[in-house]
């Protein structure tokens, strides 16, 4: 199938404090309550044009897409980034939430499901339209926390993304990653939030010129708690960043979702690496892009690829944190029992 056949139509949306936002939509013509409407949410200053394919992918296999860069990113990025001033928290309670609300008015009635990768599966949490979301596929995410980067890459990592890019980022006022050959272009504050140091994100904001109040902090942990939709979290043993120990630690946070994680290895598909950001180059589309169709479709794995899955059932309100279940399995048609 080519999934490149789907032309995308241009988008542009307020935020919910008013700055503008782009990106492209993919969509069938005619009205369908029950085909539902995906979120694409980006890592870390990479461009919504990166994720094209996938969501034409999507797209030809019976879904609605909207795709869209966060605030001074691609198309969203402003004429200059030097103090300009946005982190991973606007990313997701004004950026993310104002795509869920565009998603639910352009497309009334139909289900709100999200595609993350990295950082934006983070996002999720921190919309106040999170309870919307009714199924979540997500490939490598969390927030960087760097005691959970890959243990061989980490000092590496360490010196790369927590030394030379705040370095950088402190002289000229934004990260330059685009002309390092990095990523694109990085606004400050995001680059604060990649190297903030606790692993709890919400200490992250406790002192200092962003200190939050508490009672800010804490209705922003329990929007994650408000997430009911089933999620898949896959993970990559290659991948640096979306190591299974920064998985789990985000998956922490979503207590009443029923939470699958699947890891694998590349050998599974006959691959030598597949790392934190090519599951969504076009070569995937017959080995791990049906991993992403099946669970949006029905909430299950398909039988290939083999891999480990961990599965967490989603909690009463208010209850304690529940024991976690590992599993060694083949994947399997929906939840181990």
């Amino acid at each position: 199938m080519d999934s490149s056949a789907a032309s995308p139509r241009p988008v542009s949306f307020n935020a919910v404090d008013g700055y503008r936002l782009n990106g492209f939509v993919w969509r069938h013509p005619g009205p369908g309550r029950e085909r539902p409407v995906v979120v694409v949410n980006p890592a870390t200053s990479v461009r919504c044009r990166y994720y094209a394919r996938f969501a034409a992918f999507l797209h030809m296999h019976g879904f609605d897409v909207l795709c869209y860069d966060y605030r001074g990113i691609g198309e969203s990025r402003p004429r200059s980034l030097r103090g300009f001033e946005a982190g991973w928290i606007d990313w997701g309670r004004l950026d993310f939430e104002a795509a869920l609300q565009l998603a639910s008015d352009r497309f009334p009635g139909q289900p709100v499901q999200v595609v993350a990768h990295s950082v934006g599966g983070f996002l999720i949490g921190l919309a106040a339209s999170s309870h919307r979301v009714s199924r979540v596929f997500s490939m490598g995410a969390q927030y960087a926390h760097w005691r959970d980067y890959h243990r061989a890459r980490r000092l590496r990592l360490l010196l790369k993304w927590h030394v030379v890019m705040p370095a950088l980022t402190a002289v000229l006022g934004y990260f330059p990653g685009r002309r390092l050959g990095w990523l694109e272009d990085t606004p400050r504050g995001v680059v604060r939030d990649w190297t903030a140091p606790h692993p709890r994100f919400e200490d992250n904001w406790r002192r200092g010129a962003l200190q939050l109040p508490q009672v800010e902090l804490d209705a922003l942990v329990a929007r994650f708690a408000a997430v009911r939709g089933e999620t898949l979290a896959l993970s990559l043993s290659d991948d640096e960043f979306g190591t299974v120990a920064a998985v789990q630690r985000l998956l922490g946070y979503y207590r009443n979702s029923a939470r699958t994680h699947l890891h694998l290895k590349p050998e599974a598909i006959g691959q030598a690496r597949v790392g934190h950001f090519a599951f969504f180059h076009s070569r995937f589309e017959h080995s791990l892009w049906p991993l992403a169709l099946e669970w949006l479709r029905h909430g299950r794995l398909p039988a290939q690829p083999r891999g480990e899955v961990f599965t967490w059932p989603p909690e009463a309100p208010e209850a304690p944190e529940a024991p976690r279940t590992v599993f060694q399995a083949a994947c399997s048609a929906g939840l181990p029992a």
